[in-house]
């Protein structure tokens, strides 16, 4: 008899600080359950270096703020089958669009040139390209689970992705909130 086949998981973070991964690692043993059923393809805890096609589910945390998380989250979008936005930047753009309110020429000057003391400088390279506005995920692709939360709990998660894996799309707010 053969085993059921895992499903295909990739996770990327984009403007954010990992919390929402590092959530996903706080299901502690539970990841040994995790790993019977699914396999991640592609993510900051793995090793692949490139975005397979067909995938079952793809996990986005933080939001859309440059042209790089952009490319990402279209990339993502064309590859997944579901499209999970993890946690409050992803949903709402939550910390990091709190610069929207600021022209990003003022946001870059005061970040690259009032604060530095060396080389006061806007660099311009090995650094990502800013959008004009951070934006949630949402938009700009669809989404198809929005799990809010800063950070989204292990528990939250593990429900997200439990109903996912039979099949079921879940209902995330029978067990999170924004901001909890």
């Amino acid at each position: 008899m053969n085993a059921p086949a895992r499903i295909k998981v990739a996770t990327t973070w984009l403007d954010g600080c990992s919390g929402c991964h590092m959530s996903f690692l706080d299901m502690d043993e539970r990841l040994v359950d995790l790993a019977q059923k699914i396999e991640i393809v592609y993510g900051p805890l793995v090793d692949a270096k490139a975005l397979p096609e067909g995938i079952d589910v793809g996990i986005l945390e933080g939001s859309i703020s440059s042209e790089e998380d952009l490319e990402k989250a279209k990339t993502f979008r064309q590859r997944c089958r579901l499209l999970v936005s993890l946690g409050d930047c992803a949903v709402n753009g939550n910390v990091p669009s709190m610069r929207n309110q600021f022209d990003l020429e003022a946001v870059m000057d005061r970040a690259y040139r009032e604060n530095v003391t060396l080389q006061p400088q806007i660099p311009t390279r090995s650094v990502p390209a800013l959008l004009e506005t951070v934006k949630p995920i949402h938009g700009e692709v669809e989404v198809d689970v929005f799990v809010p939360g800063c950070p989204p709990s292990a528990d939250a998660i593990w429900f997200v992705l439990s109903e996912l894996i039979e099949g079921r799309l879940p209902d995330p707010s029978q067990v999170t909130r924004f901001g909890a």
